[in-house]
């Protein structure tokens, strides 16, 4: 039964159903993604859940173009992907043909081109961790369970990819509602861990990198009648910014901007929220900083992206102007590439259905169009090199 509940919610993210409210076993926008322009390789990687495989790209000057081996056969349905912070191992998690919850290991090679790490041998999680990020020491992954009950952390083998845990740190008690597993970050300084969970809120934890202790701080207790879908930090690591949807009349949906003090108290933010298009998915900061960007899924008659600017000096966040930058259909999940120089989105109802966009320069941070690509259907996660 849990297997079918599982397609039941697949097929209900294709139709871009339930992020007003949220929907428990929702599929829900996936990036890992920051920046710091100091790889060789400026890569991406795109789970696509309906084809199994794994797709990449190597970024070039306003080129998309696949690595060798691209797309790769995975024979399970991913659910998320993350690039770890040296730039060496991409880890792709899903569920297998009976259902139990599985990560796999890629190593990175020249070009992006990926191969298996540990034999092909994947780690059983016993759940499903529908989102992934990497603390920035490289030692451990935070997984968010899919099934709506934990967030998992696994010690990283930073030589071989090999995962050793998980310790399971339940959630339930410290949030009031159900909580929608959406999506987790680790804060750029690695002292704090985020995970979005749709309408029961947000929890918080402070990490201690050395042994991978978590701590359950005050949890972002849920606002009425919206759902938190998904979390970006800022290089600084002093706020969290949340792309959270909600009816079209609710003053609390939007771009909802926190700052974050040195013991993890969240509070929001001189003018939040601020506006974005309906049904926001996923919101990423640039590399510098200057601006932020949320795709929004369901902007008729196709999709949008709303931009900001962000002053670095007070942490002051406004639109541009224009507000937003239309899309193909229902823009799914952003990243930001390696370089710093573009910005990639992912789309689950577009053809061809991965946008590379640049930044114009005259117009603070306005989105450019510069091409696009076709990854393989049901794109579901996307992560980028840093």
């Amino acid at each position: 039964m849990r297997g079918l509940l599982r397609r039941v919610a697949l097929g209900l993210a294709a139709m871009g159903l339930c992020w007003t409210t949220g929907c428990a076993g929702f599929w829900v926008a996936v990036n890992n993604s920051s920046s710091n322009g100091s790889t060789t390789n400026d890569s991406v990687y795109i789970a696509n859940a309906t084809a199994q495989t794994l797709a990449g790209f190597s970024v070039g000057t306003a080129t998309l173009t696949a690595v060798t081996g691209s797309p790769y056969a995975l024979g399970f349905t991913p659910m998320s992907v993350a690039v770890n912070p040296a730039n060496s191992i991409v880890f792709v998690s899903g569920y297998n043909g009976s259902g139990i919850g599985v990560i796999y290991a890629f190593s990175i090679g020249t070009g992006g081109a990926l191969s298996t790490l540990n034999n092909g041998n994947a780690v059983s999680t016993g759940t499903e961790e529908i989102s992934m990020d990497i603390s920035p020491d490289g030692q451990w992954l935070m997984g968010l369970d899919a099934n709506n009950t934990s967030l998992d952390e696994f010690q990283i083998a930073t030589s071989t990819g090999q995962l050793t845990g998980p310790t399971y740190n339940t959630y339930t008690n410290s949030v009031t509602g159900v909580p929608i597993a959406r999506q987790v970050k680790v804060a750029p300084d690695g002292d704090f861990v985020f995970a979005a969970l749709g309408t029961a809120g947000d929890i918080v934890y402070q990490l201690t990198t050395s042994t991978g202790l978590l701590t359950a701080l005050n949890p972002l207790q849920p606002i009425s009648g919206t759902s938190d879908n998904s979390l970006a930090v800022s290089s600084s690591s002093t706020y969290l910014y949340i792309a959270r949807s909600g009816a079209s009349t609710n003053p609390n949906a939007g771009l909802a901007v926190y700052t974050i003090s040195s013991t993890g108290v969240l509070s929001t933010a001189t003018g939040s929220p601020l506006a974005a298009g309906s049904q926001p998915t996923s919101v990423v900061v640039n590399t510098a900083g200057t601006n932020l960007y949320v795709a929004n899924q369901n902007s008729a008659p196709t999709g949008t992206i709303s931009e900001y600017g962000v002053v670095t000096s007070t942490g002051a966040v406004s639109l541009l102007s224009p507000a937003t930058i239309t899309t193909v259909s229902a823009p799914w999940a952003l990243a930001v590439d390696s370089s710093g120089n573009y910005l990639l989105s992912i789309s689950e109802a577009g053809s061809p259905n991965l946008t590379l966009y640049s930044y114009d320069s005259t117009n603070t941070g306005q989105l450019d169009f510069s091409t696009s690509a076709t990854t393989g259907t049901g794109p579901v996660a996307i992560a980028a090199t840093h």
